[in-house]
């Protein structure tokens, strides 16, 4: 005599029979005890009519089970009770399950789920297929350093790498690879690491553990003078640590020019990864010309797509430039004054001390503008005047970036003023001959409504009286100024303007005019200053952190794309040209001075006062 079941529970049984007859289930099933209290309404009325069948009998148990397994789960996923699984030996062969017991274990006291017989071992398959074998796993990340005993490795990369570690933006499993061409062991390369890395004042909590951690995971790579075979060997350690689940690498190319293309392309041939993204940051300089620049771009996009290369310039990894676009556009009282009409001149002053580091790539085959202008400044000029991205999104911005730099005015070599510092009889007699430049100069004008006619004034150098990095904003005067009368002689002290520093001392400052206290009326110029020892009292991160966290993130909104690198080089290259084939000689200027002279009068023909003036 078939058992009826209350309607709203005739479909689910339809359900649970079709479910329970693709079940093996022995001959005898045994009821176990089920306290009334225990069963919701519904559950309970199928225990009642359900009693007069067997197979209606395993239906109801089925049900029962599976009410209390969801309400079971619902409190999993409310107070996060974990599972913990373990390892059952199963005809000889290892399945990582959560056994019935564990369940019970980590269940609520209230809840002690019952489950069939003839279920467990369906049960206990389930469970494995869902949390043993398909468990989580974050991705695992390799970074390999190519060229991992050089200076900039050792100084820069490596110390960064560790700091990113240390706190936490790096996964505990990562992997760093150091791959060179010389015979070293992962030990050695350990120790000349170790030399360099310190903590940071607001890292010192278990630092000497950190430090222990991540020379663990720190690997030697001998390439050899086959890059082919040095970056199979490379593959071949980096999937050890990987072990078959998702991947991603970096490859930080910090080797000379002369040795990218072969480096890149056996890279690409033979160490990506096929279970993850791969991502190549790449140093300047980016090529020597336009022409140079084009067969590099050409060469690298044959191998890689345009966003996994990430060409690197330390300095766009300052905090200085990250505030260009933040102080624009998230303040209203700034945004209506960035044109033409607000606006009568941009500085971007940029001098380095005297330093090894400084003359050596200054007197290369590539010097100031190849170093400094083509990417720093100049991206530093498309941040600063492009029109208001879609987003924030990387590609965004560089679309705004490059219509900036295809908008800039090629530069004339009557705007240009090259200078090198006066050599000393303590320095090597080889710079004395150079014509390479260790100072520029120049007016730039971008060709668009929002700018137009507006100068970008530019100055670089190495020696200088000041070490200082900064962007200063000069605003046109009031019209029909009312106190006029009572501003000194010199109308142009009295401009204001709003200056974005970095150094000697992180800083945005505006100069506004105000009454001097006391009788009569007298005006003054006074900066409103946010310095940020004051106002933050932490430690600002090195650059080489900042950007190499960009890379881990995909934001490659402060790396050049090859447009823009194509851009920057129209600008330069006429010039660069120009220079070589007029064998232009650069002014000479003292170590701690002001820089060439000409510096003056090409502000002064351009209707612009310089700031150390």
């Amino acid at each position: 005599m078939p058992v009826l079941l209350p309607s709203s529970a005739t479909t689910e049984a339809h359900a649970m029979v079709s479910v329970s007859s693709s079940i093996a289930r022995p001959s005898s099933v045994r009821l176990l005890p089920l306290p009334a209290p225990r069963f919701p309404p519904v559950a309970s009325k199928c225990f009642f009519h359900c009693a007069a069948s067997g197979t209606t009998t395993r239906v109801c148990e089925l049900k029962i089970w599976m009410l209390e397994k969801l309400k079971w789960r619902k409190n999993f996923r409310t107070h996060g009770w974990e599972k913990k699984p373990r390892m059952l030996q199963v005809q000889d062969s290892v399945e990582e399950t959560t056994s019935n017991s564990e369940i019970a274990e980590s269940s609520p006291p209230n809840v002690q789920p019952i489950i069939p017989k003839y279920l467990e071992s369906s049960t206990e398959s389930s469970s494995s297929s869902a949390y043993g074998n398909s468990v989580d796993r974050a991705p695992s990340l390799c970074i390999a350093v190519v060229g991992a005993t050089g200076e900039l490795a050792r100084n820069k990369i490596f110390p960064a790498l560790f700091a990113l570690y240390y706190s936490g933006f790096l996964p505990e499993n990562v992997g760093i690879f150091g791959y060179s061409r010389k015979d070293l062991s992962d030990e050695d390369l350990r120790n000349i690491v170790a030399a360099t890395l310190t903590c940071r004042v607001d890292h010192h909590e278990n630092c000497g553990d950190k430090l222990d951690a991540f020379l663990d995971r720190t690997y030697h790579i001998n390439g050899g003078f086959n890059n082919k075979d040095g970056m199979k060997m490379l593959n071949r350690r980096m999937e050890q640590i990987e072990g078959e689940h998702e991947a991603n690498r970096i490859f930080y190319l910090s080797v000379p020019q002369e040795a990218l293309l072969d480096v890149s392309v056996s890279l690409a041939d033979n160490s990506q990864t096929k279970r993850g993204w791969n991502r190549i940051i790449i140093e300047k300089p980016f090529g020597f010309d336009a022409l140079s620049s084009h067969k590099l771009t050409q060469c690298f996009l044959s191998k890689f797509q345009e966003k996994q290369l990430y060409r690197i310039d330390h300095r766009l990894g300052k905090d200085l430039i990250e505030n260009i676009t933040v102080l624009r556009f998230s303040n209203l009282v700034f945004e209506p004054l960035w044109s033409r009409t607000y606006i009568k001149n941009v500085q971007v002053i940029f001098s380095e001390e005297c330093g090894m580091e400084a003359q050596g790539r200054y007197f290369g085959h590539y010097g100031v503008i190849r170093d400094i202008v083509h990417s720093h400044i100049l991206q530093t000029i498309a941040l600063f005047a492009m029109e208001p991205p879609v987003s924030l999104d990387g590609e965004d911005i560089r679309n705004e970036k490059v219509k900036v730099l295809r908008s800039i005015r090629k530069l004339n070599l009557d705007d240009v003023v090259l200078g090198q510092y006066k050599n000393s009889a303590d320095k090597s007699s080889c710079y004395m001959n150079s014509l390479t430049p260790t100072f520029f100069a120049a007016a730039l004008y971008i060709d668009n409504a929002r700018w137009d006619g507006v100068p970008f004034l530019v100055k670089t150098g190495v020696g200088l009286i000041k070490h200082r990095v900064e962007i200063r904003i000069q605003f046109h005067h009031v019209p029909g100024n009312l106190y006029r009368e009572c501003i000194s002689h010199n109308i142009d002290l009295t401009t204001n303007e709003l200056i974005l520093r970095d150094q000697p001392d992180e800083a945005i400052l505006l100069k506004v005019n105000n009454k001097v206290p006391g009788l009569g009326l007298q005006l003054d110029a006074s900066e409103l200053n946010l310095l940020y020892r004051d106002k933050y009292n932490v430690e600002v991160p090195d650059s080489y952190e900042h950007l190499l966290l960009d890379v881990i993130d995909g934001d490659n909104h402060l790396f050049m794309r090859s447009d823009e690198l194509e851009a920057a080089w129209n600008i330069l290259t006429p010039t660069l040209d120009k220079i070589e084939e007029n064998k232009v000689v650069p002014e000479l200027y003292e170590i701690g001075g002001r820089g060439p002279v000409g510096a003056y009068y090409l502000g002064a023909n351009h209707g612009v006062r310089w700031a150390d003036d």
